[in-house]
């Protein structure tokens, strides 16, 4: 398309401005994280968000060289306030499934996880299907471990699900679960903390390929940004600094 001579230059120069505010707008990113699943992320006492989900967001974006703002949202109304447009990126140790691939992209992976069963210490807990017949098993709701009981359990053990992580606890501490079915690390931290104390995991791990990742709208650019950064971390050692702030083994 030909463009007239006269106009040209201010045409250019409007494009320009155009694409400079475009760039700078697309360099800041507002990333979602829970708040409320320690070590991950939560809460300190100044109510600034803490954890590993909230370091490795920093991490990346400084990598990216992008201006961040992290903000704390509810885990049932954390992909609805994607797809709302509140924030752009959600950074709170989701695992991807099929029926969160149907509404948001996901990144490369940036951990994995296996699933625990935690009971009393001393206590005699059989891990099977028949040995956890009649008994209160808890989790958190719309997690890969709620999923697993309901999918795997329901038709012979009362479930419990949870709005947040610390409310299974405090109901495991209290006596009102016989059995928590969590994610390994989360629960790994809380055996160390004093609530935690008197209580271990039972069985072996329940590894069901869990990859943790950042979801993002579809179609959105910053998954390839993200993932170029995810490795980036990985390979320059800071994804090793951050995990070892947290666990005395990878996660990765």
């Amino acid at each position: 398309m030909k463009i007239n001579k006269l106009m040209s230059a201010a045409a250019l120069a409007a494009l320009t401005a155009f694409g400079s505010t475009a760039a700078m707008a697309a360099d800041k990113i507002r990333i979602a994280t829970e708040g409320a699943y320690m070590p991950f992320n939560g809460m300190n006492e100044q109510g600034e968000l803490i954890g590993f989900d909230v370091d490795i967001a920093r991490a990346l974006c400084a990598e990216m060289q992008a201006e961040c703002e992290i903000v704390a949202q509810d885990w049932d109304g954390i992909i609805p306030g994607l797809m709302g447009r509140k924030y752009d990126a959600i950074i709170a140790s989701m695992s991807i499934t099929e029926e969160r691939l149907r509404v948001v992209d996901f990144t490369d992976r940036y951990y994995s996880n296996v699933l625990a069963y935690v009971a009393p210490e001393g206590k005699d807990v059989d891990i099977s299907k028949a040995g956890l017949e009649g008994k209160t098993i808890g989790a958190q709701r719309a997690t890969i471990a709620g999923q697993y009981l309901e999918d795997n359990l329901a038709d012979v053990a009362n479930i419990k699900l949870y709005d947040t992580q610390d409310n299974a606890y405090l109901d495991l501490a209290s006596g009102r679960l016989d059995v928590l079915l969590s994610d390994k690390f989360p629960a790994y931290d809380w055996l160390r903390t004093e609530d935690g104390k008197g209580f271990e995991f039972k069985g072996e791990d329940i590894d069901i390929d869990d990859k943790i990742a950042i979801a993002i709208r579809k179609g959105d650019p910053l998954k390839e940004k993200f993932n170029a950064a995810i490795k980036a971390i990985v390979e320059d050692g800071t994804y090793e600094e951050i995990n070892a702030r947290y666990f005395p083994f990878s996660i990765y």
